[in-house]
């Protein structure tokens, strides 16, 4: 501290009175064990601190730029300023914020044109397709919708889909555990042929022959590298099925995917009675509420390589597979927000304290503690665990993809769905959020966001949330944020959206072109992937694919592989 003397008064200066020594050295003491004591108060616990998720320590983070005062408030944490309260209030926009005005122009149209021929005249015999899907729910979901238009451009028979049962999460259900088998096979009669299992040929069981796809494979691609296999082995199967479907397909394979998505699709029973169940108990707390696909997963955050400020903690943990910059994965906004960030941006665009939200989200880095600002902003907070009791969640709780379904339901019927980045829930949910009426959701604009948390501390509550509104403008969910032809497919179902007045909506023109396709974002583009690509509970793929579009080795047995890296992690 030195001999000089601090001039903090705003008026006069500090008038010291002689003293004796003893005093002197009596108060200097004392002075010195407040600075000692204030310092440890300030500083972050030593050692774990308890209460670990998956073997993960808590991060003890440094002192946030906000502080919490109460419910619902934050102030600076920042010396000699005001303190800076959030309003507990909604916005002034009042219903706009919960739905787009324009949103009932639109509809859901993926019936077949004339020119799609019947799947009974164009099923040749002795053509059987199989698939084993990979990852966790939505992952595999995706997997499902493209092997019907696999099948569909080989004229060939669909098996039942295989899920994928040796995953991370080890789940042990079947095609008929999650979805209704039955309604899945009738209606899809007209498209694709669907049967249960493999047919026996002389008597004689036939076993299938397996091979791998590239990712984003065309119709030409299936043409030249699959239908040799299938009209010599008559049973193929392609294994480690997803994203093995190009992005870009003509207007009629297109709806063909919508109408696996949003109409074949369907859960059991169980599912949707307790999903539904879920659903109700939210309204019965409040007429609307917002369903939150957080994404803070310690698994996600590791592979995504992100930096989210915990220091050597964080980095240490995280790090066995993080990216050479993790700060500038965040500036470009490949990263989730925090749960705190999240709280801030709901808050900003006008969302009250009293606004009850459903959260689905596996185990959350940092556990409570990082739970904490969130929950402080919206203390009406919900999950599945919340909502119901063990007794009813048991029959679910063993298996992932179950617990995922339960999410997917509730979410789906949100009023406001927001997502923390895009994974495969959060796109599928998208997608049918935009078929059955383009209902509010919410992608936060990463990579303005976070300069702007960076800052927040240098601007007032009225600046920040009006930087927050600017900033999310064209990520708020309304019809007409995407250009035809951009983005993913099962996000942004262009195809298979129409308008009241206008006819359809989109390119008229299937997304051939050079430049129609072309994705908003790098992880959109066909032949693209990273961590985006995949949610929480999902098998998160890391190796690079064993196959490639010059790969002339398309009957390459699937048992020989070596195992790759994405079969041994999740997100």
């Amino acid at each position: 501290m030195g001999s000089r003397r601090r001039r903090h008064q705003p008026h006069g200066r500090w008038v010291v009175p002689a003293v004796a020594p003893a005093a002197t050295a009596f108060a200097a003491a004392g002075l010195l064990l407040f600075v000692v004591a204030f310092h440890c108060f300030l500083s972050p616990p030593l050692g774990d601190g308890g209460g670990g998720v998956r073997g993960h320590r808590v991060v003890r983070r440094p002192n946030p730029p906000f502080l919490l005062n109460k419910p619902g408030e934050l102030r600076r944490n920042v010396v000699g300023t005001v303190d800076f309260a959030v309003p507990s209030g909604g916005s002034k926009l009042g219903e706009e914020l919960w739905a787009s005005e324009a949103a009932s122009n639109f509809f859901g149209c993926s019936n077949a044109t004339k020119e799609f021929a019947h799947a009974k005249a164009v099923t040749e015999t002795n053509r059987y397709l199989m698939i084993a899907t990979s990852g966790g729910l939505n992952q595999q979901r995706t997997g499902i919708i493209d092997a019907v238009v696999a099948a569909r451009i080989l004229n060939a028979t669909l098996i039942i889909p295989k899920l994928d049962q040796k995953s991370f999460w080890k789940d042990a259900s079947d095609f008929s555990d999650i979805f209704d088998v039955e309604l899945f096979i009738s209606s899809l009669s007209d498209d694709v042929k669907i049967i249960q299992q493999v047919p026996d040929r002389n008597g004689k069981r036939q076993y299938p022959y397996k091979m791998r796809v590239p990712r984003k494979c065309t119709p030409k691609c299936y043409e030249s590298r699959v239908l040799p296999a299938l009209l010599k082995k008559h049973v193929v199967q392609l294994t480690k099925f997803d994203y093995r479907v190009s992005n870009r397909l003509e207007t009629n394979l297109q709806k063909l995917r919508c109408r696996v998505n949003y109409h074949a699709l369907q859960f059991t029973d169980p599912i949707f009675k307790m999903g539904e169940m879920l659903v109700q108990r939210m309204r019965a707390k409040s007429r609307r509420f917002i369903a939150l696909h957080l994404r803070f997963e310690p698994d996600m955050l590791a592979f995504s390589g992100c930096y989210f400020g915990g220091g050597e903690i964080e980095r240490r943990e995280l790090s066995y597979m993080q990216a050479s910059n993790p700060d500038r994965e965040r500036r470009h906004g490949k990263c989730p927000l925090t749960p705190e960030e999240v709280g801030l941006m709901l808050r900003a665009l006008g969302f009250g304290k009293d606004v009850h939200i459903y959260v689905a989200s596996g185990d959350v880095y940092g556990g409570e503690e990082t739970l904490a600002p969130l929950k402080s902003l919206f203390p009406n907070f919900h999950s599945k665990e919340t909502l119901a009791s063990k007794e009813e969640l048991a029959p679910f709780f063993s298996f992932s993809s179950r617990m995922a379904a339960l999410d997917y339901i509730v979410c789906d019927r949100s009023d406001v769905f927001v997502t923390n980045n895009n994974g495969n829930m959060a796109r599928m949910l998208a997608g049918r959020r935009r078929y059955f009426g383009h209902k509010r959701t919410i992608r936060p604009n990463a990579k303005k966001l976070y300069s702007l948390f960076l800052n927040r501390t240098s601007m007032s509550w009225d600046t920040f949330s009006s930087k927050v509104q600017t900033f999310q403008r064209g990520f708020m969910g309304e019809p007409n944020e995407i250009k035809p032809g951009r983005g993913e497919f099962h996000e942004h179902p262009m195809d298979c959206i129409c308008t009241k007045t206008k006819g359809r909506t989109g390119h008229s023109k299937p997304h051939l072109s050079n430049h129609v396709g072309q994705a908003v974002e790098k992880h959109s583009s066909d032949g693209e992937f990273d961590w985006r690509d995949l949610d929480y509970g999902e098998n998160t793929p890391l190796g690079r694919d064993s196959s490639n579009e010059n790969d002339s080795d398309y009957n390459r047995i699937d048992g020989l592989d070596i195992p790759e890296l994405e079969d041994m992690v999740s997100d």
